[in-house]
C-alpha cells in the first residue's frame, strides 16, 4: 500500500482535530476550571498542533501527541493565571492501586469544575486522563511528562482530596447579572427571538467581531450581518437571557423542549451599549458540557 499524498494526510489530520475536538475540551475545561477558558486553551492547542504538523512526521500516536500540546497549552494558561502549584509527591507508589474503581470514575464524572480547581495540576491532569477519559498510566505519562509512580501518588491524593470535597456543601455565593448588562441582553434576545434581526443588527458596532466556535471568525457590520440572515433560515433555536459561569450570556434551547437544559450558548461584549464581539457556540455544543448554566427568564 503506498504511502497518502500530501492533501491525504493533510485531510487525514483535519479529521481526526474534529474528532478529537470535544475531548480535548473535556481535559482542558476540567484543567482551567472554566468551559469558556478550556476552549479558548483548546484552539490555541489546535493551532500549536497545525504550526508543528510539518515538523513533527510520521506520529505513531497522534491522539497522543495532542493530548500533550493540549496539556503543555493548558498549563501556560494556568501558569499566565498565577494558579501553578506544586507537582510534588512523597506517597510510596506500590501501595497505590492502578486503576480507578467505579466509585473513582462516578466522583470524577460528577465533580464540578470549581471542585477540580481545589486540586493541584498533577492531581487534576491525572485524574481528568485516567477517570474521566479513560487513559492508561503509560499513556497518562506520554501525556504529561510525569513518572508512573508520581502519576499513582497523584491518583491517590487528588481522588482522597475529591472524595472529601465531594462531602462539603457547595457554598460558592450566587452570582447577579448587572442591571445595565442584563437590560442590554434583554432587549438582543427580544429582537433576536422576535426575528426583528434589522433591529438586531441596528444593536451591532462598526467593527463588531463574530466567531462561530469552530467554524469561522467575520469582522465588520457589514460581514457579521450574514450571520444573522442564516438565522432567520432556521427554527432549532430560542434565546434566553441567562450566565455561564456567572457570567452574562445568552443561552439558547430548543423549541421543542423548552424545559431542557441549553444545547449551547452565546456571549456577547459590549462598548457604549453596541455590540463589538460575538462568540456563538452553536457548532461547539461539546462546549456545555459540565458549565454552569442559570437562566434568568
Amino acid at each position: 500500500m503506498s504511502a497518502p499524498t500530501a492533501p491525504e494526510a493533510n485531510a487525514g489530520f483535519d479529521r481526526l482535530l474534529a474528532e478529537l475536538r470535544p475531548k480535548l475540551h473535556r481535559y482542558c475545561a476540567r484543567m482551567t476550571g472554566s468551559v469558556i477558558d478550556g476552549e479558548d486553551v483548546v484552539q490555541e492547542a489546535i493551532l500549536k498542533a497545525i504550526e508543528a504538523r510539518g515538523e513533527a512526521g510520521a506520529l505513531a500516536n497522534p491522539e497522543g501527541w495532542l493530548f500533550r500540546i493540549a496539556h503543555n497549552a493548558a498549563l501556560d494558561f494556568l501558569r499566565k493565571r498565577a494558579r501553578q502549584e506544586a507537582m510534588r509527591s512523597e506517597e510510596d507508589p506500590d501501595m497505590i492501586a492502578d486503576r480507578a474503581s467505579p466509585a473513582d470514575i462516578r466522583l470524577a464524572a460528577a465533580a464540578s469544575m470549581r471542585t477540580f480547581m481545589r486540586l493541584p495540576p498533577a492531581q487534576r491532569s491525572s485524574i481528568i486522563l485516567m477517570d474521566v477519559l479513560g487513559y492508561s498510566l503509560e499513556e497518562i505519562g506520554g501525556v504529561t511528562d510525569l513518572s508512573t509512580p508520581a502519576i499513582k501518588a497523584s491518583l491517590h491524593r487528588g481522588r482522597a482530596r475529591l472524595a472529601k470535597l465531594a462531602r462539603e456543601a457547595d457554598d460558592a455565593p450566587a452570582r447577579r447579572l448587572p442591571e445595565s448588562e442584563r437590560a442590554l441582553l434583554a432587549a438582543y434576545v427580544d429582537r433576536f427571538n422576535a426575528r426583528d434581526f434589522d433591529g438586531v443588527r441596528d444593536m451591532l458596532g462598526e467593527e463588531v467581531r463574530l466567531e462561530l466556535v469552530g467554524r469561522t471568525k467575520l469582522t465588520g457590520r457589514s460581514d457579521v450581518s450574514r450571520y444573522f440572515t442564516n438565522y432567520s433560515k432556521i427554527s432549532d433555536w430560542r434565546l434566553v437571557l441567562g450566565s455561564v459561569e456567572g457570567r452574562a450570556a445568552i443561552l439558547v434551547r430548543d423549541p421543542g423542549d423548552p424545559a431542557g437544559r441549553p444545547v449551547y450558548f452565546m456571549l456577547l461584549q459590549w462598548v457604549a451599549g453596541s455590540v463589538v464581539d460575538i462568540r456563538d457556540f452553536r457548532h461547539a455544543r461539546y462546549v456545555t458540557e459540565g458549565a454552569e448554566l442559570q437562566a434568568l427568564d
